[in-house]
């Protein structure tokens, strides 16, 4: 299994922030990133549509001989992940079971809140692998469904940001929570944002480390880690490549040298 790539995919740009720990973590391996830029934002779109865009892309990722594919977006984790196990012959993992896990172990009034889309949060998902940790533990769900937007379109600092983000957190305020999941992978990018309203006090979950490690003890149970050399990284998007090379130097924090296009069978 040694040389063949690990696939990524999210919606967009937001599982870039995945991408970058995946590098970090897992520097010899050569990594194969798909962004759905045709259809994103998957938050606001039905579990049919969203299972179904993720498995054409998991299937575009197996043709490509991956090893372990990375669902590094929490809709698609939420609504396709059983099925992406089921039908994809290529190991899959998802993000919401080590977001859940750091928050368990984090929380110290088992209070937690959840930021993520509106299928995200509908879903429960982040509920349910928060109650296998631990049952006594509260869970605050909210759907902030501009911050996909306002990432997609590098409006993260302007004063719009604040102001929106400050209506969202109210309920998370009052919910008492002292740990916040970030719950989708967009949402890093306004971390300083969200820390800055909601205290030094409460800590937040990004769970891209956590996720990279996961797939790194993946690799090393099954003995199929590269251990040397540098990986390449090779970039995929469903529509505007050009658009999606010039946004993915936010998140990633350089640009791929080259984004190729790639049209879904849907």
């Amino acid at each position: 299994m040694k040389k063949q790539p690990i696939g990524v995919f999210d919606s967009g740009l937001g599982g870039l922030t995945i991408l970058k720990a995946l590098r970090r973590t897992l520097p010899h391996e050569d990594l194969i990133y798909f962004g759905d830029t045709a259809n994103v934002p998957y938050g606001s779109k039905s579990k049919t549509a969203v299972t179904r865009f993720s498995l054409a892309i998991a299937r575009f990722l197996q043709e490509q001989n991956a090893k372990l594919i990375v669902v590094a977006c929490n809709t698609a984790s939420a609504f396709a992940l059983p099925q992406l196990q089921k039908q994809i012959s290529v190991p899959v993992i998802g993000v919401i079971e080590p977001g859940a896990a750091k928050a368990a172990q984090s929380t110290q009034n088992n209070k937690v809140a959840v930021l993520g889309t509106q299928g995200t949060i509908k879903s429960k998902a982040y509920e349910h692998a928060l109650a296998k940790s631990s049952p006594a533990i509260k869970v605050t769900g909210q759907a902030c469904p501009l911050f996909v937007p306002l990432v997609e379109e590098n409006w993260g600092k302007k004063p719009a940001a604040e102001l929106i983000a400050r209506e969202y957190l109210k309920g998370v305020e009052k919910s008492g929570a002292d740990t916040v999941i970030l719950g989708c992978t967009h949402y890093p990018v306004l971390k300083s944002l969200i820390a800055k309203i909601l205290g030094k006090k409460v800590k937040l979950v990004d769970s891209a480390q956590t996720l990279a490690q996961t797939a790194q003890q993946f690799l090393a149970a099954h003995q199929c880690a590269e251990i040397k050399g540098k990986g390449k990284l090779t970039v995929y998007a469903s529509d505007d490549p050009q658009k999606f090379k010039q946004q993915a130097a936010i998140l990633l924090g350089e640009k791929p040298s080259s984004v190729r296009l790639k049209k879904l069978n849907v």
